[in-house]
């Protein structure tokens, strides 16, 4: 549970609301604690108000209420982050939910997208087009907060992270002003804004660059699962492939349960399993003989690549993991997989304390890796993995055996890391997990912050520190 202390003050909240377009949620009403909860129901906090924004005016009208009665700011999207750090005790929550239009242009081959979408409405924007841009593996995920934090997904080794595809984005400074910013408008918070994971202003829309994929918006996709025991043989075979596979095919390794419904097998239903989740996005003709070798490996449980739509990929996973799941995080980028690594995983896929718990490593090569690591405030650009650990379950009581899990796989699966670890992954770990997370470009980052959030208004965040003045 993360919890911090309340004000006692009770600013003119009747103020706010006259400004407004959108609703504010103040705690008598009837609605606030579904406005208040989050993606995961570890995080119990109560906010001062909801400002449940409908447009940039309400966002800059709640910054500047906020400022000048010294209330902390919370900036919600989709409210998916591990810890929670859309909503706090006592602050006033900018909530971007209710801003949720995304228009596809297919001619240019982008998409305006508000930032309180989710992935899955972007997907049902563009897809009918035959074509995306880099997302996540979950739909209901809120759009801002993984593209602010880099971005990692399906189609990471084609065409890069989703900060690599952001073409604009409209900013809610903390002066309540707003700005455009691009490679040609305010360079620098453009800069900061791809991979700073929200330090230096409220996005309230972004335009991306979208890609032809697969036959009209159709994939080859879908889990190839073995037996857990198979974990260091599959692991082994997965870090020598992945690097020589054409970037049209990705896919990402995990160690889980086997979900007890259908299409899975009945009897198999519970069982520990290792696997890959693939994504073939390129011509259909040749997806036999890119996908040969995935489906010749090992002796798997389950071959489940088919055809299918890209929204039906990207949303597969929402049902088995809906809102207000109990989660504990841990996370770091890989360099390599490494035999050490290996037996890690091999140690505690074993011990995978309830059906929901589950590890993750999604690669982070091809396109993505030919960007410079100073090119966006994202760092971690070696062609290696960003890791994840998750102790989940629906059970409150089963909060402690789950974050017990977690830690103790971390700890141990850490020494083998590249240090630092993907922002939107972090919990609230300290100063220093958040200067591992940004290598050589912290300092900059720091330097923007200070032009653009020198009193570190926004910092309910994985925060960035504005730099000393120079003068």
């Amino acid at each position: 549970m993360t919890t911090t202390p309340s004000r006692t003050t009770s600013p003119p909240f009747a103020d706010l609301a006259a400004d407004l377009r959108g609703e504010l949620i103040l705690p008598d009403h009837p609605g606030y604690d579904g406005a208040r909860a989050v993606y995961n129901a570890m995080i119990d906090q109560r906010p001062a108000a909801i400002a449940r924004c409908r447009d940039a005016a309400d966002v800059a009208a709640a910054v500047r209420f906020a400022r000048a009665h010294d209330l902390e700011i919370a900036v919600r999207s989709g409210g998916h982050h591990a810890a929670g750090l859309g909503v706090r005790d006592g602050a006033l929550v900018v909530d971007l939910s209710a801003m949720r239009t995304a228009d596809a242009d297919p001619e240019r081959r982008t998409v305006r997208v508000d930032a309180g979408c989710t992935w899955g409405d972007v997907d049902q924007a563009t897809v009918a087009f035959g074509m995306a841009t880099p997302s996540g593996f979950i739909a209901s995920t809120g759009v801002a907060g993984l593209a602010l934090g880099g971005g990692i997904g399906y189609l990471t080794r084609r065409f890069g992270l989703t900060v690599d595809n952001i073409l604009s984005a409209d900013v809610v400074l903390a002066d309540g002003r707003a700005v455009t910013a691009s490679a040609t408008s305010h360079p620098d918070l453009f800069w900061a804004l791809r991979g700073g994971g929200g330090n230096v202003g409220i996005v309230t829309s972004f335009t991306f660059r979208c890609h032809e994929i697969g036959d009209h918006g159709t994939v080859v996709g879908g889990p190839v699962l073995y037996d857990i025991a198979d974990t260091a043989e599959v692991l082994r075979w997965y870090r020598a492939l992945v690097p020589s596979l054409p970037e049209e095919l990705s896919g990402w390794f995990g160690l889980l349960t086997i979900p007890p419904a259908p299409p899975f097998p009945e009897e198999l239903w519970g069982r520990k399993a290792c696997g890959i989740v693939w994504c073939y996005t390129g011509p259909h003709d040749r997806a036999d003989e890119v996908l040969a070798p995935v489906r010749e490996f090992g002796s798997p449980l389950v071959v489940g690549v088919a055809p299918m739509p890209f929204t039906a990929l990207q949303s597969a996973f929402d049902g088995l993991y809906p809102a207000g799941l109990q989660w504990y995080w841990r996370a770091d980028f890989f360099d390599e997989i490494s035999d050490a690594g290996i037996a890690v995983h091999e140690k505690f896929g074993a011990l995978l304390p309830t059906g929901h718990s589950t590890m993750h490593l999604y690669p982070i090569d091809g396109a993505a890796a030919r960007v410079a690591d100073d090119e966006t405030a994202f760092a971690y650009r070696d062609g290696g993995w960003a890791g994840v650990i998750v102790g989940v379950d629906p059970d409150p009581a089963n909060a402690e055996p789950i974050s017990r899990w977690t830690r103790d796989y971390w700890e141990e699966l850490h020494p083998t890391s590249a240090g630092g670890a993907y922002v939107n992954f972090l919990m609230e770990e300290g100063q220093d997990r958040v200067r591992a997370a940004y290598r050589g470009n912290y300092d900059r980052l720091a330097r923007v912050k200070r032009r653009y959030d020198p009193d570190n208004v926004f910092h309910l965040n994985q925060n960035v520190r504005p730099a000393p003045d120079e003068g």
